[in-house]
């Protein structure tokens, strides 16, 4: 198995993808400098692929997921 499929299996302590917890590890981090202010999404993007190789698509379907919101 490559690193690639590891990014998108699911931990069996929370059910969350190496992915969805970076992107979440970056809101949180975010959130912190900017005094709990809302996180632009293009700000979020630019800190996510800091450490993982991840398509804008990619990161709006983690969002969507995580947060229940389909468009």
């Amino acid at each position: 198995m490559s690193s690639l499929d590891l990014d998108n299996l699911p931990d069996i302590r929370d059910g969350l993808s190496r992915k969805e917890r970076i992107v979440l590890y970056c809101i949180d981090q975010i959130q912190k400098e900017r005094n709990d202010r809302n996180v632009p999404t293009v700000m979020l993007y630019g800190r996510v692929v800091e450490h993982i190789n991840i398509s804008e698509q990619e990161l709006q379907e983690i969002l969507q997921r995580l947060t229940g919101f389909n468009q």
